[in-house]
């Protein structure tokens, strides 16, 4: 065989194999068999076969990396301890992507110490039976499909796999580097006239087994449990969720518009400015005020001069806008708050359904009209009209809440809602990043029917989602299995922990 006679000669027969199983797959597709057979069919085996070619081909290069293992006189563990004693052909199985393989290792220990193998450290062997090629399969697979549909689909390419509850330990390992790898020190960004930095801001709830809620929802969980109800009453639901905050950090193009080419004339306004840089994820182990810090210190690591204008997008929650001011003072840093201005719609819509609960088209420009005023910036104005209003078509207490609840929202929150302001500075005024990646990242993975998670996985698997919304995925990876060697080998690190070889 050609191929073969290029590898040297010494180094042969540890690939001996994978060559012959090669050999014999093409001859198998060349046969007569196949022959006039479709494409799909020869698809077919080529799959089937061709993964154990390459798994022959992973356990030739383990056998040759095992002979050539050099015998050392004494090892030092990460103990310090000086190991004497030598021991030949220790093996160790390993599930790889292209199935289980074996390597054989020299172990080295000594009175009452444990065994240290040198070969493990310089191929980065994991702890665990899954090599790191298999943990990146998987965390690929993870953070688009759910755990059954990356198990099925591992068994579907036909080479290594693992039991669902291994999955979900080597997710929850994986991740364990995800706040060191976004701390790392990064170039500031490049700055261009009138660039805005967008810090957004939101959460979604995660249904969760009691014992991993927060200590409130959990006492309210267990209250429920003690009250056994034939139905559920009205807005009673079923299970209980714990918060998980999602921060997107971005950079973007100012975008002027005026109120008209908003409301009446969008194909006027100029294009839409994509957003730079952007990060995305979702925290549901750390309370709400620690991400929003996580935010900020993105944020500034990508400005810490605050030469872009920085921009606080979020919705009306209060205990939202307290801690994203108070984190700001915190920081001293100077931002513009910036409340969702479809928050304030809905609002305004079911106020108009109070007003006018038989006119869909006179609702329909009762909103228009105070919108208008709101990106104008007459939100006191709206906020006054609306009560007036309600008076005057003799609403009583009852009818009238869903337009006193309008304007109490609006006149609270009016200091963030300076539409005019925004919109002269090119500012974003609506929360549709953080929405998305809230239904990206939390909702479509995390809330189906029946489903209720633990702690550890649902963190894995937000992160995973995050990383590969971010696009940092696959450089995330690099890192945590460098990160690995560093804490499984760190004794091997020193050239000084190997003897001269025997």
């Amino acid at each position: 065989m050609e191929l073969y006679s290029r590898v040297e000669e010494n180094k042969r027969e540890h690939y001996l194999q994978a060559f012959e199983a090669l050999d014999e797959l093409v001859g198998k597709i060349s046969s007569a068999e196949f022959s006039g057979a479709s494409f799909g069919d020869v698809e077919g085996e080529i799959h089937k076969n061709g993964m154990e070619v390459l798994r022959k081909m992973a356990q030739g290069y383990l056998n040759q990396c095992s002979s050539e293992e050099v015998k050392m006189e004494c090892v030092i563990g990460e103990d310090g301890e000086t190991r004497t004693h030598r021991r030949a052909n220790c093996s160790r199985k390993i599930e790889s992507k292209f199935g289980e393989v074996t390597v054989e290792r020299i172990g080295y220990r000594g009175p009452e110490l444990s065994f240290v193998f040198p070969l493990d450290a310089q191929l980065n062997l994991p702890p665990n039976k899954y090599s790191h090629g298999l943990q990146d399969e998987v965390a690929h697979q993870v953070a688009v499909e759910s755990f059954d549909e990356t198990l099925e689909s591992l068994e579907r390419q036909g080479g290594g796999t693992l039991p669902k509850r291994q999955m979900q330990g080597v997710c929850a390992e994986l991740v364990q580097d995800f706040e060191e790898f976004y701390e790392q020190p990064k170039e500031p960004s490049l700055v261009e006239q009138g660039q805005i930095l967008v810090i957004t801001i939101d959460g979604k709830g995660v249904s969760m087994h009691n014992q991993d809620l927060r200590d409130a929802t959990r006492n309210e969980a267990e209250n429920a449990s003690k009250k056994k109800k034939a139905r559920l009453g009205p807005g009673e639901k079923k299970g209980h969720k714990r918060m998980a905050t999602v921060v997107s950090v971005y950079e973007v193009a100012p975008y002027y518009r005026t109120p008209e080419q908003i409301l009446n004339d969008e194909e006027t306004a100029p294009p839409r400015p994509k957003p730079e840089n952007k990060r995305v994820w979702a925290n549901i182990t750390d309370d709400m005020g620690t991400v929003i810090e996580q935010g900020f210190q993105e944020a500034l690591l990508r400005d810490p001069d605050q030469h872009m204008q920085w921009v606080i997008l979020i919705d009306g929650q209060p205990q939202l806008i307290d801690q994203v001011t108070k984190k700001a003072e915190e920081n001293e840093l100077s931002v513009t708050i910036v409340q969702d201005v479809i928050h304030v719609i809905e609002y305004l819509w079911q106020a108009a359904h109070a007003l006018h609960p038989q006119d869909p088209e006179k609702r329909e420009q009762w909103v228009k009209e105070r919108t208008f005023e709101l990106l104008n910036g007459n939100a006191q104005n709206v906020a006054s009209g609306l009560r007036r209003a309600a008076t005057r078509e003799g609403l009583d207490l009852k009818k009238r809440e869903p337009v006193d609840k309008a304007a109490n929202y609006i006149q609270n929150n009016k200091q963030r809602l300076q539409y005019e302001e925004a919109l002269e500075q090119g500012l974003t005024i609506a929360t549709g990043v953080i929405e998305g990646a809230c239904r990206h990242i939390v909702k479509e993975r995390m809330d189906f029917s029946g489903a209720r998670w633990r702690l550890k996985s649902a963190d894995a698997v937000l992160k995973l989602r995050a990383l590969k919304a971010s696009g940092d995925l696959r450089e995330y990876l690099q890192f945590h299995f460098k990160k690995e060697k560093e804490r499984n080998y760190g004794w091997a690190a020193n050239d000084e922990v190997f003897a001269i070889a025997a």
